[in-house]
């Protein structure tokens, strides 16, 4: 895996923690330009899928198995876009809420990801 994209994703999720969980704090639902951020992270996200996906093609191999990694890769593309559909059904603080706890996920998962190929 490469670890710069790594470090990005996590990043950028913890930014958007960052951002939702003071909208919640503030008692705002999410907004469009929250909507924004989730696509970044989300893009992200899949770019992570692509190479590790064409790394395991090339002939490298995960440090704990291919299934596992491409199961924490799964995971960490489906959590943000499933905690943004979450927070379209609850137009309230909550909704941020739950989209600050998919981006903490997600950056937990990065960190297991990298564990697990090796890192």
């Amino acid at each position: 895996m490469l670890v710069a994209l790594t470090i990005a994703v996590t990043v950028a999720a913890l930014a958007l923690a960052a951002w939702c969980g003071f909208a919640a704090y503030r008692d705002q639902p999410t907004k469009d330009w929250h909507f924004i951020g989730m696509a970044v992270v989300s893009v992200l996200a899949l770019v992570q899928l692509v190479v590790g996906i064409v790394q395991v093609a090339r002939g490298e191999e995960p440090h704990d198995g291919s299934v596992i990694f491409f199961a924490y890769l799964a995971g960490a593309l489906l959590s943000v876009p499933v905690a943004g559909f979450m927070s379209l059904t609850e137009r309230t603080r909550w909704g941020s809420v739950v989209v600050a706890a998919g981006g903490v996920v997600l950056a937990v998962l990065e960190v297991r990801l990298f564990a697990i190929w090796g890192g």
